[in-house]
């Protein structure tokens, strides 16, 4: 139990680490930042009820719109109204790349959960592969949906940016869990479309480590003038 438990966090914690350390002016203080990691692992018994009920009823008819309805839309919105409604609007939440921060600990909380219970249900040797794929899609998924809240909280139009940051993510995790659905040949999709995924969340790291930076100088040059 305890080498389940230990392959269920590790990955989670170590990509929370590692765009934690991305950022590189007033680091979030880690009491948010976990409170948010805990709150998006607590999503998962919701969730994985409403899922139930709605493969059980068999209110989702065909895999194209279970993939898009029953796992991406009510996941990704689960953690885009808690990521809006808490962290957007709290005082901490003072520069863009704290989206980042704070979409990816929501993000990776719940596949923290979701993969110790796949883990214990499946069996260990399943680890590696959950790492490279539910986890660290999840991770990708919340630095998307994290760069757009956070560019929508200090860039006008806010609207157009907070709209993105819910349907972008939806999306793309609407794509990845029906290429998970293919029988045959999944992986020859999975694999350029994690790689995509990869590239697409690194270069909005980097784009929000820019903004941060631009957003921290500006603040600062106003601070000199008064």
């Amino acid at each position: 139990m305890l080498a389940i438990l230990s392959a269920g966090i590790a990955p989670g914690l170590a990509l929370l680490s590692y765009f934690y350390l991305k950022d590189q002016y007033e680091s979030e203080p880690i009491g948010l930042v976990l409170r948010a990691f805990i709150t998006g692992a607590l999503l998962v018994f919701p969730i994985m009820f409403i899922q139930y009920v709605l493969r059980v009823e068999e209110a989702v008819p065909s895999n194209l719109l279970n993939s898009f309805i029953t796992t991406s839309l009510l996941e990704e919105f689960f953690k885009w109204f808690i990521l809006f409604f808490t962290a957007y609007q709290h005082i901490e939440f003072d520069e863009p790349y704290d989206g980042i921060i704070y979409g990816v600990s929501i993000s990776l909380g719940f596949a923290t959960v979701e993969n110790i219970l796949y883990l214990v249900a499946n069996g260990v040797e399943y680890a590696l592969g959950r790492a490279l794929l539910p986890v660290s899609s999840h991770a990708l998924f919340g630095v998307i949906m994290g760069y757009y809240i956070g560019k929508g909280k200090f860039t006008m139009p806010k609207g157009k940016w907070i709209f993105y940051s819910l349907v972008i993510p939806f999306i793309l995790h609407g794509i990845y869990d029906y290429i998970l659905t293919m029988q045959k040949n999944w992986l020859l999709f999975i694999t350029p479309f994690m790689l995509f995924l990869w590239w697409l969340g690194l270069r909005k790291v980097k784009i929000a480590r820019e903004l941060s930076r631009e957003h921290v100088n500006k603040y600062m040059n106003a601070n000199y003038k008064i």
